[in-house]
């Protein structure tokens, strides 16, 4: 009964406090797609990605009956980094839920008339303000339903002490007129609270907290590594850089009640070095306001003091050469670095030959039928000057024309030509250590790409076409491992099938210096049509800043200067998450998911008679 009671009094008042219509809510699960459109439609920058925001709490003055509900302390609002446009994960601030629908596209649009980034607060979404409505009338009215919906909404300034009431009038004036308000009086008492949240407006984000650099690194220069996880993006936070707390008596504070410890202070934890997952620390980091971050310059006794991750030389593939220094490009600066990377062509000097395996001998057999029939085959040419046989329909032509007293026309023979497929196709396969993912109880995806590879060239050779094989992996900037499986020069046997049987999941995927260095290859082939066929399971990643936007907008420029060099990328790939980056990567055009992975090898040379039909 008490249980009862209390549910039914925690909804009265609930509601009773206001600003939540849950019956009314919008997701944004439920308009993101249709945002993320207006937003980049609007001149939005294509490279940002739209997610949720997180519940801040905000500290402005509420009702006294918020109060007793304890309800508005946090609220989720919109805001836009270098990466991400982050919008509310849901939107019940009015009652109507075709005005919380308005609001998130009002809020994308404002996002992409940010014009004055380095202006304030204030004055920043007024300009973002007025330039939506000048660029684009028709937002004008769906803006004046949601400004006077908000503007009901807001505490009463009668509430409020007279310096809070001047900041909620400027910026209610800001509201009513965007651009006419130069900023916000100061506020004047140690009593005196913040504005309310602006729901209409985006708040400004979160500076990269300084110093978080690790120790030791080579390229000291970038922010610490990225998880590479899909959910690593959902959730935002804001984030300090803080001193390492000082705790001389570890001891006695066991047994002080205060110096217990909460998710909101200080607790060391070395997760630099920690490969095993909490699974609580996600939910815990959700309650979290503001994550701190700090180094105590204490070497963790557990590390191991030499790095497993590379193998030994006589276990790894034998390097080809000193190593190739190719650029890569930051958007950031928009500037292309000479030489910042290092590509390490390798072949494995261990793979013993080998036959096709049993399983695939059917498909392959198969294929190699369907194949034969695009080779090039022998045609007779009609009306040349010279050639083995007589061209009989030339002759009557010629002897018709003398007869009636016009010049015959020169050429009475039949010569034999071999119509070539001038093309030439190289296959980039992604061999980065999430291929040792399983898709089934008896196959990884490393084994769906090995299976992809043999029947490619199988159906390859039987059409004569010219083409070669490489895979990739890397392990930060300076070590981008570069497989040779085939060349174009080189004929595919025994020889090439053991090295591809031999291929195993390696590192990360800096997917820009591969790409890169393929167009090298690739560009050298004397072919008037040049197909760049990429295989991934994922987006690009590294242990270093590759793993954000920055990699992203390196194979994005990798990608357009494959295409001034006049080859045709195309990407094929099995991320079911690929749709979110990929168009932006390759185009709308460039590129094909396959849902389920295990029909890549039956696919893979059917995408290839379909981007090479003429």
């Amino acid at each position: 009964m008490e249980e009862f009671i209390g549910k039914l009094w925690h909804n009265w008042v609930t509601k009773a406090a206001g600003g939540h219509y849950p019956q009314a809510a919008v997701k944004l699960a439920e308009v993101e797609k249709a945002a993320g459109i207006l937003f980049r439609g609007f001149g939005g920058d294509p490279g940002l990605n739209v997610a949720s925001a997180t519940l801040e709490q905000h500290g402005a003055r509420r009702g006294w009956i918020q109060r007793l509900a304890g309800s508005g302390e946090r609220v989720a609002q919109a805001r836009r980094d270098a990466e991400t446009l982050r919008l509310p994960p849901e939107i019940a601030a009015f009652p109507e839920q075709a005005l919380n629908r308005d609001l998130y596209l009002w809020l994308a649009a404002l996002a992409a008339c940010d014009v004055a980034p380095n202006r304030g607060w204030f004055v920043r979404n007024q300009i973002a303000a007025r330039t939506a409505l000048e660029r684009f009338p028709g937002l004008a009215p769906r803006y004046r339903r949601l400004v006077d919906a908000h503007l009901a909404a807001r505490l009463d300034r009668a509430q409020m002490l007279p310096d809070e009431a001047a900041q909620e009038n400027a910026i209610r004036r800001a509201l009513d007129a965007p651009g006419t308000v130069d900023g916000l009086p100061p506020l004047n008492s140690l009593k005196s609270k913040p504005p309310h949240p602006v729901l209409l407006w985006l708040v400004a984000a979160e500076e990269d907290a300084p110093g978080l650099l690790r120790a030791g690194d080579p390229d000291g220069n970038l922010p610490p590594e990225g998880s590479g996880s899909v959910d690593a993006r959902e959730d935002a936070h804001k984030a300090e850089q803080v001193e390492t707390p000082e705790n001389k008596a570890p001891m006695l504070a066991m047994f002080r009640a205060e110096s217990l410890p909460t998710w909101a202070e200080y607790v060391r934890v070395n997760r630099a070095y920690d490969e095993d997952e909490d699974p609580n620390a996600r939910n815990a980091a959700r309650d979290l306001d503001r994550l701190s971050l700090t180094r105590d310059g204490q070497t963790a006794k557990s590390r191991v003091k030499f790095d497993l991750d590379l193998p030994s030389a006589a276990e790894d593939d034998m390097p080809i050469g000193p190593g190739i220094a190719l650029p890569e490009w930051d958007y950031r600066k928009d500037v292309l670095l000479s030489g910042h990377c290092l590509l390490q062509p390798m072949i494995a000097h261990d793979a013993a030959p080998g036959p096709l395996p049993a399983e695939l001998a059917a498909t392959a057999k198969k294929l190699r039928g369907q194949f034969a029939a695009l080779a090039p085959q022998r045609r007779w040419l009609k009306g040349q000057p010279d050639g083995p046989e007589l061209d009989l329909d030339a002759c009557v032509r010629n002897r018709a024309d003398r007869a009636s007293g016009h010049t015959p026309v020169s050429g009475g023979y039949l010569a034999q030509a071999r119509c070539e497929r001038d093309l030439a196709c190289l296959l980039l396969a992604d061999l980065s250590m999430s291929t040792d993912a399983p898709i089934s109880d008896s196959h990884r995806i490393i084994d769906v790409i090995r299976d992809s590879l043999l029947l490619f060239s199988e159906a390859l050779t039987a059409t004569g076409d010219r083409f070669g094989i490489y895979g990739f992996s890397s392990l930060r900037r300076q070590n981008v491992r570069f497989h040779l499986l085939k060349d174009f020069h080189q004929r595919y046997d025994a020889a090439v099938r053991g090295r591809i049987l031999a291929i195993k999941p390696g590192f990360y995927t800096r997917m820009g210096a591969a790409l890169r260095q393929a167009a090298a290859v690739l560009g050298e082939q004397p072919a008037g049509r040049r197909l760049l066929l990429i295989i991934t399971d994922g987006k690009p990643n590294d242990l270093d800043l590759y793993d954000s936007r920055y990699g992203i907008e390196d194979t994005r420029m990798a990608v357009h200067e494959a295409r001034r060099l006049g080859l045709t990328p195309f990407c094929v790939t099995i991320d079911r998450e690929a749709g979110a980056y990929l168009p932006y990567l390759f185009g709308p055009a460039g590129f094909c998911v396959i849902r389920k992975p295990e029909e890549l090898p039956r696919r893979l040379p059917l995408l290839y008679v379909q981007l090479t039909r003429t």
